[in-house]
């Protein structure tokens, strides 16, 4: 952090913030142990300069400043450093074993865009400065590597292999969480410094710029935890040098301050990095002040890569392995689905497989406005609240995973107790459709090296002072989710949006084939029905002129023959009328006007001048959105009924009522009369299904037919209960408001 202090009306979030956002790449400083020039590549003048250069500069550093390079005594010791050529950012050159002025010096070299940025260390006396004395060691490393078959075991060897080099007190491999907490997984050290095996540290201890940091340069170098930082030189103006790539940038005082309270002088730190992300860090202490030549360090940075290459191989060789049981489970799912007409039932037909696929302990199916529930998981009602969540705030492509759904959504997260962690894929981007995987709170004991919360002392931010273990209870997360788990549910999203892009099309195909065969249907029926109606009109007229000749009306039986071809012809003549009335309501345009449901009842009563002796039961009706004429036979047809089968009770009774239920007005028409078996309720609204016999209950069996098609043509839907001898109860439903 700088040395600006937070201010005193800020809080302790708001001082985090300030550390979370603290450019430490641009620090202004180096460590003192090293000398820092940065010279202009196009010009050959130097930029900038530490304010300990005199020794190599001859004059004092501020003078030399926007002069040539050239012409200072430190070029002739570094004529192998082409100045016209910009290395990669993220590259470093070492010119070692240097002398200059009589010192020698490890010469390092980066570019930071039109800057050539060099660091002097001094090199130690007497010692070799070269990778050749630590060969037998890293041959001996790289030997060593197929022996230990746990990374556990390799993590432990790896801390051994660089305190051996380096000498430090302490050396612990750290490995981040997917929330950027680090947990010591390894560790080697003597008695001075205490063990840290097996404690987190917080997120916080390595913010995120930091984090940044230690991926594009891979080494930090602390010599000494009470050193004093030695001022970068400029011209007035210029921007801060990055020194980003820099081997001796000065770190935040807090940082040194954390040291010291961990009881460290001095540290450093190797970046692992396994597929070009941060997995974690090796880190050394040592409990007095320690400087580790380049050439150390170098091979630090082998060991460390060597370790990550181990690292990859093996994490990519278990995904293999899992992606391949995963993807096998996935093959069988879709054969289920592929199977059945109604592809989600052959994956809900076989839970364990839906299960087993992401080791979840339950799973929440959210297709077509039902939500279908397996193993532990959420009540129904809290998972219509989890697929709006998920509607509103992630998107339909990507997967989403979280260890603790609680987190995410916050404290009234609608979870209940039974599950934590959730991982969710979108099957459709039309409508809220989810297939949703659960799994059960897991409560862990978490050992913190030290309380994880900074403090805030008058105004600054501090971190902790005691790093002995404490204890927390962590509850309301899961096992977290895989990379490979959601790799592959994303896949299985990805094949069910394939089927049901398969599926629509034939459905669409087949929707334009019924389509014209109804068109076909309807033209027929209406030709036929047409057609019809004159010859029956005709068999009528002609048999009620044959019973006035004298030579059939002197014979009974002739007269019973002519009587029963008319009333034949007339039951025929009326199934027609019926039949063309059905074919006429599919081409006729629905107009949509508000209609008084009241007088329409009224009306219809009047028409049909019911029996006096039913009791009926009239209550005031909701208005109604549609076509007067249409709807009026809707109510005709429904209290004939109702007049019909109840005409045989002792007292027959009718009631009429409505009800508004959310967007829809319910209208009700029910009868005391000999009602029907539920069982064949499905046959009850189909074109000539009769569910009783013609002989007691007159009809053609089209009136129920019309009363659906007109009201689905309403937008809205029609059906019935009932009961043997007990009554029957028909519904038919409305949009409340007026079709656009």
């Amino acid at each position: 952090m700088t040395d600006t202090p937070i201010s005193a009306e800020g809080s302790t979030a708001a001082a985090l913030r300030t550390c979370e956002s603290e450019p430490i790449h641009v620090p202004g400083y180096i460590q003192p142990h090293g000398i820092l020039i940065a010279v202009e590549i196009s010009t050959g003048t130097i930029r900038y300069a530490s304010a300990n250069a005199r020794s190599l500069l001859t004059q004092e550093p501020q003078k030399c400043i926007g002069e040539r390079f050239q012409e200072t005594a430190v070029v002739q010791a570094l004529q192998a450093l082409d100045f016209n050529h910009a290395s990669k950012a993220d590259k470093t050159q070492s010119l070692q074993s240097i002398s200059i002025a009589g010192m020698r010096y490890n010469a390092i070299a980066h570019s930071v865009g039109d800057l050539r940025v060099l660091e002097f260390e001094s090199a130690p006396a007497g010692q070799s400065d070269t990778l050749d004395s630590l060969y037998p060691q890293l041959r001996s490393f790289i030997d060593s590597l197929p022996a230990f078959s746990t990374t556990s075991e390799l993590s432990n060897h790896v801390a051994v292999q660089v305190r051996e080099i380096t000498g430090f007190d302490r050396v612990l491999v750290y490995q981040f969480d997917n929330d950027w907490n680090g947990t010591v997984v390894a560790e080697d050290r003597n008695d001075t410094l205490p063990s840290y095996l097996d404690l987190r540290f917080p997120a916080s201890d390595i913010p995120a710029q930091a984090r940044a940091l230690y991926k594009s340069n891979r080494q930090r170098l602390i010599v000494d935890a009470d050193y004093v930082p030695i001022r970068i030189l400029g011209k007035d103006g210029d921007e801060p040098l990055d020194l980003s790539h820099s081997v001796l940038r000065s770190v935040s005082p807090v940082h040194l301050e954390y040291m010291r309270n961990m009881g460290t002088a001095s540290s450093m730190s190797i970046s692992v990095l396994v597929d070009g992300q941060l997995w974690g860090l090796i880190s050394c202490h040592s409990a007095e002040p320690r400087r580790v030549p380049f050439h150390v360090r170098t091979a630090c940075d082998f060991l460390a890569q060597m370790y990550s290459l181990q690292l990859m191989t093996r994490e990519r060789s278990a995904e293999a392995s899992e992606r391949v049981d995963r993807q096998a489970i996935q093959s069988e799912l879709l054969a289920f689905m592929a199977a059945e007409t109604k592809y989600m039932q052959g994956m809900l037909n076989h839970p364990g497989h839906l299960l087993r696929f992401v080791d979840a302990d339950g799973v929440a199916v959210v297709f077509e406005e039902k939500v279908s529930l397996i193993g532990t998981t959420p009540t129904e009602a809290e998972v219509w609240k989890i697929a709006e969540w998920l509607e509103k705030s992630q998107s339909h492509d990507e997967v989403f995973a979280s260890s603790s759904l609680q987190r995410e959504i916050g404290d009234d997260a609608p979870i209940g107790s039974a599950v934590a962690g959730l991982l969710s894929i979108s099957i459709s981007q039309l409508h809220p459709s989810f297939v949703m995987w659960f799994r059960k709170e897991v409560v862990q004991t978490v050992k913190w090296g030290g309380q994880p919360q900074k403090t805030e002392m008058a105004g600054q931010l501090h971190p902790r002072q005691s790093f002995d273990i404490w204890k927390e209870t962590v509850r309301g997360t899961s096992l977290p989710w895989s990379r490979i788990q959601q790799t592959v549910a994303g896949s299985f999203r990805n094949a069910i949006i394939g089927i049901v892009m398969r599926k629509a099309e034939e459905l669409a195909v087949l929707t334009n084939d019924l389509r014209q065969s109804n068109k076909e249907l309807e033209a027929f029926s209406y030709s036929v029905s047409h057609d019809l109606r004159a010859p029956f009109r005709h068999i009528v007229g002609y048999a009620e002129l044959l019973k006035e000749e004298d030579t059939v009306s002197s014979h009974p039986r002739s007269l019973r023959f002519i009587d029963t071809i008319i009333e034949s012809a007339f039951s025929a003549g009326k199934l027609v009328d019926d039949l063309l009335s059905f074919s006429q309501m599919s081409r006729a345009t629905v107009s949509s006007v508000k209609v008084n449901m009241d007088r329409l009842v009224a009306d219809v009563l009047r028409v049909l001048a019911p029996d006096a002796r039913i009791e009926w039961q009239i209550e005031q009706l909701a208005p109604a959105w549609g076509d007067p004429n249409m709807l009026r036979q809707v109510l005709q047809n429904l209290i004939e009924n109702a007049i019909k089968y109840s005409r045989k009770s002792a007292s027959p009774k009718i009631r009429i009522w409505s009800e508004i239920v959310g967007q829809e007005i319910i209208y009700s028409v029910r009868d005391n009369g000999v009602g029907f078996d539920m069982a064949y309720v499905d046959k009850l609204f189909g074109v000539f299904q009769r569910l009783h016999r013609m002989e007691d209950y007159e009809g053609t069996g089209i009136g129920l037919a019309n009363v659906r098609r007109i009201v689905e043509r309403h937008r809205g839907r029609a059906w019935a209960e009932g009961q043997l001898d007990q009554g029957a109860t028909f519904h038919f439903a409305l949009p409340r408001t007026a079709k656009e």
